[in-house]
Formats: C-alpha cells, sequence, structure tokens
C-alpha cells in the first residue's frame, strides 16, 4: 500500500493572505505556475503584491512583470494601503515605437510576431537579471493580445513555464477573464487556478472572495 506523501513545508512560498495560506495548508507549492484570474476590480493586483511583499520580507526577490499597469500605478495601489515596495523590483513593459508603425523589417514575419518575441525575451532577461524567485506577470491579455493567434500563445506560454521552471521561479500569472468561451490553455498549463471573484451582497456592499481549484493537489505533484 502507498503510503501518502506529507508536505514539504520548506518549499511552502507563503502568499501574505492569512486566509488564503490557510485554504493552501501553508502555502503555494515553490517553483511552479499558478494562474490568478479574476474580474477588473477583484483585487488581483492587490493579492498579487502582497504576495511579493512577503517574500520581500522573507529576503526573497520578488518582480513584477507589468503588461497592464504603470509603475506609477502599482506604487499608487500599494500607497492606498500604506504599502511600501522596497524589495520588490517592477518591470514595466510598454509598447515600442516599432510596434506602433509598419517597417520594412516585418516584411518575413507578422509585427505581432516580432513583438511577441521581443516581449519574451526582455521578460527572460530582466529575470536572469535580477534572480527573482517569486514572479507575477500581469497580464496575460495583453499577451494574448501580442500573438493573435490561440497556437503561438500557447507556444509562447509554455516557454515561459519551462524558463521560469528552469530559474526556480514561482510565478503568479494575472488573467483578467477577457478570453474567450471556452479558452483552456491556461487550465492546462497551471498547476492550480486561483480565481478571485468580485461579488455583491445582499446589502449592495462588495466582497471579494477567493475560488482555489485543486487545492488538493497542491503540494502532491
Amino acid at each position: 500500500m502507498t503510503e501518502p506523501r506529507t508536505k514539504d513545508l520548506s518549499r511552502l512560498v507563503a502568499t501574505g493572505v492569512s486566509g488564503l495560506d490557510d485554504i493552501l495548508h501553508g502555502g503555494l507549492t515553490a517553483d511552479r505556475l499558478y494562474l490568478l484570474e479574476g474580474d477588473p476590480g477583484s483585487g488581483k493586483t492587490t493579492l498579487a503584491l502582497q504576495y511579493l511583499m512577503t517574500g520581500a520580507r522573507a529576503g526573497e526577490r520578488g518582480l513584477f512583470v507589468a503588461l497592464s499597469e504603470s509603475k506609477d500605478e502599482l506604487h499608487a495601489t500599494a500607497d492606498s494601503h500604506d504599502w511600501s515596495l522596497d524589495g520588490v523590483d517592477i518591470f514595466e513593459l510598454v509598447p515600442s515605437n516599432d510596434s506602433l508603425t509598419a517597417d520594412a523589417r516585418y516584411t518575413m514575419f507578422h509585427p505581432s510576431e516580432v513583438e511577441l518575441g521581443a516581449t519574451i525575451r526582455a521578460v527572460e532577461e530582466v529575470v536572469e537579471r535580477t534572480g527573482a524567485r517569486r514572479i507575477v506577470f500581469d497580464s496575460l491579455s495583453e499577451l494574448r493580445l501580442l500573438a493573435q493567434d490561440p497556437l503561438r500563445y500557447r507556444r509562447q506560454v509554455l516557454a515561459l513555464k519551462q524558463f521560469f521552471t528552469r530559474h526556480h521561479g514561482t510565478v503568479l500569472m494575472v488573467d483578467d477573464r477577457t478570453s474567450t468561451a471556452g479558452d483552456m490553455i491556461l487550465f492546462s498549463i497551471a498547476h492550480s487556478m486561483e480565481a478571485a471573484r468580485l461579488a455583491v451582497n445582499q446589502n449592495l456592499t462588495i466582497k471579494r472572495t477567493v475560488r482555489v481549484d485543486a487545492a488538493e493537489d497542491l503540494h502532491q505533484r
């Protein structure tokens, strides 16, 4: 009879959100990729910043790869909670001038493919340069727009996953539910999905809830 596996607590990565860490039995398993999805305003960025700040307090290098929010916006979010982002690197990716104009260099490749490749290389370079172990990639909707093709998008997400695994990164990939119905690419790639949802109760006040899929398997892969 096979004995059940026991958790290696030294390999758990706390998110810094006490209720979520309780659900996760201590935190996320290290060196894996997780999907954090939710509607706009559901608290995804807030959760992601808490995750990185928790690591910074423990001496772990954190990196926020920002494709959809500026560095100033992220600092404004932190300031609204009286948080400090000291110890958290923010890498702001903005469209290059080349991506905004037709260029003769794109005669053999579609402009989106060139821009996507440049974006992926930029992310890999900053991870290698900083040595970050906790990484937030925000957001996948921007990557999906750059890819403009489901197969190209899947290939690039898989490539990112393999890259982060080689560099022992524990990654939150943020998505805002803009994908078409039936898009299961991330569900098949990520180890688990944490879904941040915005709900309205009967008193018309806003409350945030989190659903964790496959939580029972988080520490057994």
